[in-house]
């Protein structure tokens, strides 16, 4: 154990909206640092970190065409550690939650932890969320199912079609070698098709971005299923496939008496 050193680690989410979504706890985190990490590719979302603390890290650096987004993780996960060890107090602000499809925040927090540091999420609000203002989707009342897209097509699943299916990051549906970067039509393709197992062709489906800035407008576009493949996508784009069945009734099940034998 690391006692009486003062390393510590926070991962906080900033929100979605630039500026608009941080919570106090957050703000107070990002201003009490000795060092801050941007975990973001909005050139705005840098900026707007310098405007609080004047020591931010950019941690895009280890993006690079072609390189597996696994080493990228690794690589990150070891920067955030690093100034924890030498006794700072290190946080890494992540764009929306910290905790929602992200690596390096869980990967962090669990070592740190480990070494002996004191290591903390402070969640933020998720894309999910806007998703739910935005679109005017109630959770709760037909029940949502949530998926990486390419996990999705990946693994088995059982899907059920009288709730929402919404799948995350479907840009890279199909990418196995973690590098992809734009679109691939192909994967697409072959995502509807496992989509039409479920969900009829013909089916409205929606293509989501929230709004990264007050001057912005949530991007919602929707197409039939079977037009998924030619929609103009971004590494921000989720889809929605709302219910295409009646949600159907329990049967009760007949209670049976028990005789009791003496």
């Amino acid at each position: 154990m690391n006692e009486g050193n003062r390393g510590s680690l926070i991962c906080l989410g900033v929100g979605i909206t630039i500026g608009a979504h941080i919570t106090p706890i957050a703000r107070h985190a990002l201003k009490s640092a000795d060092i801050v990490f941007a975990a973001s590719s909005d050139s705005l979302f840098e900026l707007w970190l310098k405007d609080i603390h004047p020591n931010v890290v950019s941690l895009q650096q280890y993006y690079n065409k072609g390189k597996s987004r696994k080493i990228t993780y690794q690589e990150m996960t070891e920067a955030l550690l690093t100034p924890v060890r030498q006794g700072k107090k290190a946080v890494a602000a992540f764009y929306g939650h910290p905790g929602v499809f992200v690596n390096p925040s869980h990967k962090a927090i669990l070592q740190a932890k480990a070494e002996g540091f004191e290591a903390i999420m402070l969640p933020g609000i998720s894309a999910a969320d806007c998703l739910y203002a935005d679109l005017g989707i109630d959770p709760g009342k037909y029940g949502c199912q949530h998926f990486e897209a390419s996990q999705f097509m990946f693994y088995q699943r059982n899907i059920d079609p009288t709730a929402y299916l919404i799948l995350w990051q479907v840009m890279a549906a199909g990418d196995k070698s973690h590098t992809q970067l734009n679109k691939n039509e192909q994967h697409l393709l072959e995502l509807t098709d496992l989509l039409a197992e479920d969900f009829p062709l013909d089916h409205k489906v929606i293509v989501y971005e929230a709004a990264s800035n007050a001057v912005e407008n949530a991007i919602q576009l929707t197409c039939k299923l079977s037009e998924l493949s030619v929609q103009q996508l971004s590494q921000k784009s989720t889809l929605i496939i709302p219910p295409s069945k009646k949600l159907i009734p329990r049967k009760k099940k007949q209670k049976h008496s028990l005789k009791v034998i003496n």
